[in-house]
């Protein structure tokens, strides 16, 4: 099915199952089926709902670069969601989509249930901020001007992805192939416009202090750029709990769907019942 943005952009979305609604938003080099592992499994149980970004096949590509941005991306999740006249939701986000899942939590509080932001943090390092913003206008120009297939099998093996490739050498070549189905102009503005441009975790402190859906932060210990920013949001917002997965990578929805499925799925059942972080009102003493 589509939904229409308020700028007429139609995004593919993809919805299933019944219960209390998931949206999953998806990384930079994903798209709505990077989600599948944990679309067949929640979706027994939830209403599950996924979506290709803006600039991603066989949603609409826009041209114009203004089109692009973290900003447009949040309030994309929220067309979806009214699109499908769903009020509350569980946002689970990955790398790019776990910045925009905080964004949502962020601005729109009380459309969440609960927010997830698996894989988050690259690019925001303060320490590392310059050569991110070299990396992106290096891989913006790859997408933009090489044969995709190309750019997809460079991307592809990224060192934070290595894990998934030598653990599950058939998940892999998935994951490649329908990342070499993008389109190159989409990746491209993508990286330029929302990657480069979106505040950085260390900008958005002050902001990350007062976040009020509970959070759960995922990562792999190998997903190295990603360790520092999972940290810093498990030490800077109230409501975060972070769960590490030993010799996992970035690609960690498809790498490790038990244990991402097993951590969301204890995400849910605590927000929904309010218990998340009630350890903290418990009386202290030894």
């Amino acid at each position: 099915m589509q939904v229409i943005t308020d700028d007429n952009v139609r995004l593919h979305v993809e919805d299933v199952g019944s219960g209390s609604p998931v949206v999953f938003v998806h990384e930079f080099a994903g798209d709505h089926r990077s989600f599948e592992p944990q679309m067949r499994f929640f979706s027994r149980a939830h209403r599950c709902v996924t979506f290709a970004a803006r600039g991603y096949l066989p949603s609409d590509v826009p041209e114009d670069p203004a089109a692009y941005g973290q900003d447009r991306a949040r309030a994309d999740v929220i067309a979806v969601m009214d699109g499908l006249g769903i009020d509350r939701a569980h946002v689970v986000g990955h790398s790019m989509g776990a910045y925009t899942a905080l964004h949502v939590g962020l601005f729109h509080p009380e459309r969440c249930l609960s927010v997830a932001a698996l894989g988050c943090g690259w690019g925001s390092n303060p320490a590392e901020r310059d050569a991110s913003i070299i990396a992106c206008e290096a891989i913006a120009d790859m997408f933009r001007s090489e044969p995709i297939a190309e750019a997809a099998a460079k991307y592809a093996r990224a060192p934070m992805r290595l894990t998934f490739e030598a653990k599950d050498p058939r998940g892999f070549a998935e994951f490649e192939r329908m990342l070499a189905e993008h389109s190159g102009l989409g990746s491209a503005l993508t990286m330029l416009n929302l990657q480069i441009k979106r505040p950085t975790l260390w900008e958005l402190e002050a902001d990350l202090k007062a976040f009020e859906p509970p959070l759960l932060v995922i990562v792999g210990d190998e997903d190295f750029p990603c360790i520092e920013g999972s940290v810093f949001l498990k030490r800077v917002v109230p409501t975060a709990g972070l769960l590490m997965l030993p010799r996992a990578g970035h690609t960690i929805t498809s790498e490790e769907p038990a244990a991402v499925n097993a951590a969301l799925g204890e995400l849910f059942a605590a927000a929904e019942a309010g218990t998340w972080m009630s350890h903290r009102n418990r009386g202290g003493g030894a």
